[in-house]
């Protein structure tokens, strides 16, 4: 018999025992599933500000937020090519999982930009966060914290079970 047990049969599982553990669980899968967001969202930091600087990041950010759905309007294509992309769409929810990924590394990318323009716009010489692994370094130490809460709530949970 196939031994490997998935995330949604980790969850499953943690039904059996109640409420709580199913919620704990379900907390840290959760959380766990942000790191590989995270690490390619700061690849496309360092490429982009490797290639452009600050016009690279702020460009990597809007081709986050093109859909093929916006991409067909605007390029005027036909509304029979827009309801073939709209039944793909419709297909799961795996698109709109990717979408709310796009959303939150592209609010990410968004964010630097702003406040890159905010401290230049101030004239401000102290903060040191253009360097791109200064900020690759923000991005990835706050999500070790989340990952070691995740992987506590993870073993509460499956020894709460």
């Amino acid at each position: 018999m196939f031994k490997y047990c998935s995330p949604v049969q980790d969850v499953a599982d943690s039904c059996r025992t109640g409420a709580a553990t199913n919620l704990i669980l379900g907390l840290a899968l959760g959380y766990k599933s942000a790191i590989i967001p995270i690490f390619a969202t700061s690849i496309a930091i360092y490429l982009s500000f490797s290639l452009a600087a600050m016009y690279g990041i702020f460009v990597s950010a809007l081709g986050m937020l093109s859909t093929i759905g916006g991409i067909a309007e605007m390029a005027g294509m036909s509304h029979e090519i827009r309801e073939r992309k709209d039944a793909l769409d419709a297909a799961g929810n795996t698109t709109a999982a990717f979408g709310k990924g796009f959303a939150i590394g592209s609010a990410t990318l968004v964010s630097l930009t702003l406040f890159g323009a905010f401290v230049s716009r101030a004239g401000i010489k102290t903060v040191d966060v253009f360097t791109r692994k200064v900020f690759i370094g923000l991005i990835i130490g706050a999500m070790l914290s989340i990952l070691v809460f995740s992987h506590d709530n993870e073993e509460c949970g499956k020894s709460s079970s």
